[in-house]
């Protein structure tokens, strides 16, 4: 756990000893933000004329109000944040899927081209067959002719 502080500050002229677990310049901001909503209120020309009470009172309601509207805004980034929490989610199971499907699609892909370095090889042993046998009968032929024209 930390280490407990104190801090005298000044709100509202008055010199106070804040303390908490927080650092000296986190109580001095404390009290800083307290100072600038009671300066505000001072300087607005209808609440001048309110008794000590009722400006204490309506300070704190303002104060609670900056409270409520970050706390609502804290909410909104937190939904936000689980919401593009799952978009990664989403998009990471996406990117799995599409890399195995293209790791299945390379590894089709070799095996088509393997299928077809050996269709294109029986092809050439086909075309070198009918060649010769294509060549061997005009041999033949030829050879017949010759004994033909002899006779």
């Amino acid at each position: 756990m930390a280490e407990k502080t104190s801090a005298e500050v000044i709100i509202g002229g008055k010199v106070y000893t804040l303390s908490g677990y927080e650092g000296e310049e986190y109580l001095q901001r404390v009290a800083t933000y307290i100072n600038n909503k009671i300066n505000e209120f001072n300087n607005m020309e209808e609440l001048r004329r309110l008794s000590g009470d009722m400006k204490a009172t309506l300070i704190q309601l303002n104060i609670a109000d900056d409270y409520f509207k970050a706390r609502t805004q804290v909410e909104k980034l937190e939904q936000e944040i689980e919401q593009k929490d799952k978009e990664i989610y989403d998009l990471k199971h996406d990117l799995i899927s599409n890399q195995i499907k293209a790791e299945s699609d390379e590894k089709e892909l070799k095996e088509l081209e393997a299928k077809n370095q050996e269709l294109l090889l029986n092809k050439a042993k086909l075309e070198a067959s009918l060649e010769d046998a294509l060549l061997g009968k005009v041999t033949k032929g030829k050879k017949t002719e010759s004994k033909k024209t002899e006779e």
